[in-house]
């Protein structure tokens, strides 16, 4: 396994030449698409941010035990992750903007419902439907991005994308933890409503119609889900993606939990810690892209996985707001230097089979499927031995994803 071969350019040289020549990476006719998408994708996940952190302290006020808050965010997973395939392909043969605009309506009657839910069984329910609605947004979104990327950039594109992302993500925790502690849980299902409806709005105003969308297989029969998922390469980048997300999982799901129920920590400081690691991820999305459009993107994705396995075995071992500050720290750092390279070689193998919005839509179901067992691995460990046993259970994951990546992903990149 030589994953560590030559860099095709130095570093140092490439930072410079292609910061220099940043404004021409995404061509002139794109560039109002990739704004649009970008702001679509920052205002509909920092509402999501804001709610999502505070789910499981809402639920357990409601009288749920841990295997009840998994389901919650379980239920999320399951229906995204049954319906990912069928959208992908859908919107590669019938275009983007119907997805992306009714995914938002969705997110926008679901954060609605929210409010007047008053059970557990509702918040499952809701969490399910809105599972459909994130099915008909991140992928889609992902492969029109992949679509205008022009080749040999698909890492600065991808991880300029993923900023709007990992920002929106850090952003949006910290605004929840604030509005908790100053309003309540109601207005923070508000505020992802409002700014959900903002995305809705951005979608119909500024995406082009369908007729002037650029997508490669609307003119003929899809390629087939059986050959796309038989790639080995496509299964090394999964298996890496649903270890890494497995990790994010147990954060999301149970570092708040934890944070608050041993330590006492406020709303406010959970959401700090919930938005530091996705903060510098986020912040590392755009250099880090550079870097991968430059040398190998094997040693990115391993090096990353490795930082990400130290960062969240360090939690078990937390006593303090500040450890637990450090630990999800440098998970961050590893998500940062990873996931672009990550999303580059998906785009690169979108491009190869001529089935992007497939490609990503599998993608993201290795992403709710590690999220779904983060969160079940996590409620199990606390309803039946101790909630951070959880983080080196992570730990496992990371580093078997992180170990199999490079026996699975064979190609040159």
């Amino acid at each position: 396994m030589d994953i560590f071969y030559a860099i095709k350019e130095p570093v140092s040289q490439a930072f410079a030449r292609i910061i220099r020549q940043g404004h021409r990476i995404i061509p002139a006719a794109q560039k109002g698409i990739f704004i649009t998408l970008f702001f679509i994708i920052f205002a509909t996940v920092a509402g999501v941010g804001i709610v999502v952190p505070l789910l499981p302290i809402y639920a357990h006020d409601l009288g749920a035990a841990g295997i009840y808050v998994a389901m919650i965010f379980g239920a999320f997973s399951i229906s995204r992750t049954f319906l990912l395939p069928l959208f992908g392909r859908l919107s590669d043969h019938k275009g983007r903007k119907p997805f992306i605009a009714g995914g938002l309506l969705t997110y926008v009657l679901v954060s609605l419902a929210f409010v007047w839910s008053t059970s557990v069984n509702q918040l499952i329910f809701i969490r399910f439907i809105q599972g459909a609605g994130s099915a008909m947004i991140m992928p889609v979104v992902q492969a029109y991005v992949g679509e205008i990327s022009p080749e040999g950039t698909e890492g600065y594109s991808m991880g300029l994308f993923n900023l709007s992302m990992f920002l929106s993500l850090s952003l949006g925790p910290l605004l929840g933890g604030a509005i908790l502690d100053a309003w309540s849980m109601d207005g923070a299902f508000i505020c992802m409503a409002g700014l959900s409806a903002a995305g809705l709005i951005l979608c119909l105003k500024y995406l082009p119609p369908l007729s002037e969308e650029r997508i490669n297989t609307r003119d003929r029969e899809p390629v087939s889900l059986k050959d796309i998922i038989r790639d080995w390469d496509l299964i090394g980048l999964v298996v890496f993606r649903y270890a890494y997300t497995a990790c994010i999982g147990v954060i999301w799901c149970f570092l708040p939990l934890f944070a608050s129920k041993t330590f006492g920590i406020s709303g406010a400081k959970i959401g700090v810690l919930v938005m530091v690691g996705v903060l510098v991820s986020g912040v590392l999305q755009v250099p880090m892209g550079l870097v991968a459009d430059r040398m190998s993107r094997r040693v990115m994705i391993f090096s990353g996985g490795l930082i990400s396995s130290a960062g969240i075995v360090c939690l078990y071992w937390c006593t303090t707001f500040w450890e637990l500050f450090a630990a999800v720290f440098l998970f961050g750092i590893g998500g940062g230097i990873s996931m672009p390279a990550i999303s580059a070689l998906a785009v690169i193998k979108g491009e190869a089979k001529k089935a992007m919005g497939s490609v990503m839509s599998i993608m993201t179901v290795s992403h709710s499927m590690g999220m779904l067992t983060g969160a079940l691995m996590a409620g199990l460990s606390m309803d039946f031995f101790t909630l951070s046993y959880a983080f080196p259970c992570g730990f496992a994951i990371m580093v078997t994803g992180t170990l199999l990546f490079p026996v699975l992903y064979r190609a040159r990149a």
